[in-house]
């Protein structure tokens, strides 16, 4: 039993010094610094956002020991995604995996570096699931939750399988009393979206809406139980140009039904941003489809 202990105790240990080359401290605001996983050798830096309180004076701690400065290229408010350029090269990429790989009760690190030194932390796979959205309506890939402790600083670093393979990005402002991470897939959208145009586009219609019931008959007409009730309409946003009224229940978009928030949301991708797309809205007790140039959506 002890070798087993002592064979299990050394993996892990491995696992974190493997992963630790690519995991890097990251000083961007006033309380302690937070953590950032090397996405390119040429000194891209994937952290969380909320940790990047400042866009000047970035200092990035490198797992070396050195310290150098570091840019922001661009930040992600709905999935918690900050992008750096640091002023070094030749660091070293995580090895990255799919959240797939993983399933619930199999053991996981957080990985972090909030000081010179690599920490972690052990915890259990609690949950993996399908996409989700934040509060803030971005769209993460893969349910990835775990019961590893996220200690101060802990936040941008990485959840890291037991063979030193980085599973995703720890942040501690996604989900209130749970410790989810963010997957690679989510991250690599982030990242080319910010590389491209220092922030990631998401659609806007300017309406507030409410799921309703549909009528029976309008049910069996359009094989769907439930639409989205318009219940606000902004001023001068691209749904008060096009003709979208207050009353109005959006059925579909572009052809694909909606009946729920973030059916909607999920349809206004930041592809669409400029585009007229067809909304089939049901307008008193009658169906019929409104052409409207998706506008795009401004961060707070």
């Amino acid at each position: 039993m002890s070798s087993a202990l002592q064979s299990l105790s050394d993996g892990l240990a491995a696992a974190v010094e493997a992963a630790g080359r690519s995991v890097v401290q990251v000083d961007a605001r006033r309380r302690r610094p937070a953590s950032g996983i090397v996405w390119s050798a040429e000194g891209l830096i994937v952290t969380a956002s909320h940790v990047v309180e400042t866009e000047d004076d970035i200092g990035i701690g490198l797992p070396d020991g050195r310290k150098v400065s570091a840019s922001l290229v661009g930040r992600d408010l709905a999935t918690d995604v900050a992008l750096l350029r640091a002023a070094a090269d030749g660091l070293q990429p995580a090895t990255w995996i799919e959240a797939d790989a993983l399933r619930v009760g199999q053991l996981v690190l957080a990985v972090a570096r909030p000081g010179p030194d690599v920490q972690a932390t052990l915890g259990v796979v609690s949950v993996v699931g399908p996409a989700w959205r934040t509060g803030a309506g971005g769209l993460v890939d893969r349910m990835l939750v775990t019961d590893v402790v996220m200690y101060p600083g802990f936040s941008g670093g990485a959840l890291v399988d037991v063979a030193g393979r980085v599973v995703g990005m720890n942040s501690s402002a996604l989900m209130r009393g749970a410790s989810p991470a963010l997957p690679v897939a989510t991250l690599r959208r982030a990242v080319e979206a910010l590389l491209a145009h220092g922030r990631v586009k998401r659609g806007y219609l300017g309406v507030s809406t409410q799921r309703v019931r549909l009528p029976a008959a309008l049910q069996s007409q359009l094989g769907q139980e439930t639409g989205l009730l318009v219940v606000t309409v902004l001023p001068d946003s691209p749904a008060e140009r096009h003709g979208l009224f207050l009353g109005d229940t959006i059925v579909a978009v572009a052809g694909e039904s909606v009946r729920r928030h973030d059916d909607l949301l999920a349809k206004l991708s930041g592809d669409r941003v400029g585009q007229a797309v067809p909304i089939r809205v049901v307008r008193g007790g009658q169906v019929l489809e409104v052409n409207v140039v998706v506008g795009e959506r401004e961060e707070p």
